[in-house]
């Protein structure tokens, strides 16, 4: 699997953009005091919102939404694809991203010394029916060589199952399914879904980061 396979199964825009905040606020809930895998800000900056996955092992995704549409970056830093190995990025990579979003090949915290650190890159802009991706060869031997498919295997497979799975190996704890459900529906987080994920945390905390993600919150949270 590649980016272009990613790019054939995302879904559009608004229904990834509601998938990855519904991601980043069952983590919040889930460990709000530390680093998180997946995480959401709905004020990134004055315009955009970012979404983003981060396993502090090296790897990386952003996603950011614009009235533009929506930009998408990866880095797999085991990829033969890596710039770290070439030196450039893999040719086609990054060569043909549309104008409009070339401010974001080149955003300072994507780069290194100038060099756009991505090993995947697609794109959709607004009103179009599809997410695109460039013309890339492809190294031989490698069946992820991009690392696009372990990277937005929750994306392209997005069920609260697959969410429910892979947080209970991160985590190491279990993981309420219908919490996630509720979740993962958009529906107002409430303090029934709060302790049923996390018995534990400060309700204020989870306020905060559901603001920070721009998630609907039920009232019963702040009483």
């Amino acid at each position: 699997m590649t980016v272009h396979d990613v790019a054939r199964s995302l879904p559009d825009i608004p229904v990834l953009r509601d998938l990855c905040r519904s991601m980043a606020m069952v983590e919040a809930v889930l460990n709000p005091d530390g680093d998180t895998y997946y995480s959401f800000s709905a004020t990134w900056s004055e315009t955009d919102e970012i979404a983003s996955m981060n396993n502090g092992s090296g790897d990386e995704f952003h996603i950011i939404f614009s009235k533009a549409g929506a930009y998408v970056r990866g880095f797999d830093h085991e990829s033969p694809m890596s710039p770290y190995v070439n030196d450039v990025p893999w040719p086609g990579v990054v060569d043909s991203v549309p104008q409009v979003f070339r401010e974001h090949v080149v955003e300072p915290a994507f780069t290194d010394e100038g060099t756009p650190r991505a090993t995947v890159c697609l794109w959709r802009e607004a009103g179009s029916d599809r997410w695109q991706a460039g013309e890339i060869d492809f190294p031989d031997g490698y069946s992820d060589p991009d690392g696009a498919d372990w990277m937005f295997q929750l994306l392209t497979a997005p069920t609260p199952e697959a969410f429910k799975e892979f947080a209970e190996d991160y985590y190491e704890t279990a993981v309420d399914l219908d919490a996630v459900r509720r979740v993962y529906g958009l529906r107002p987080l409430d303090r029934q879904t709060v302790r049923a994920l996390n018995s534990t945390v400060s309700l204020k905390a989870v306020v905060d980061a559901a603001a920070g993600i721009g998630y609907p919150t039920d009232a019963d949270l702040s009483g």
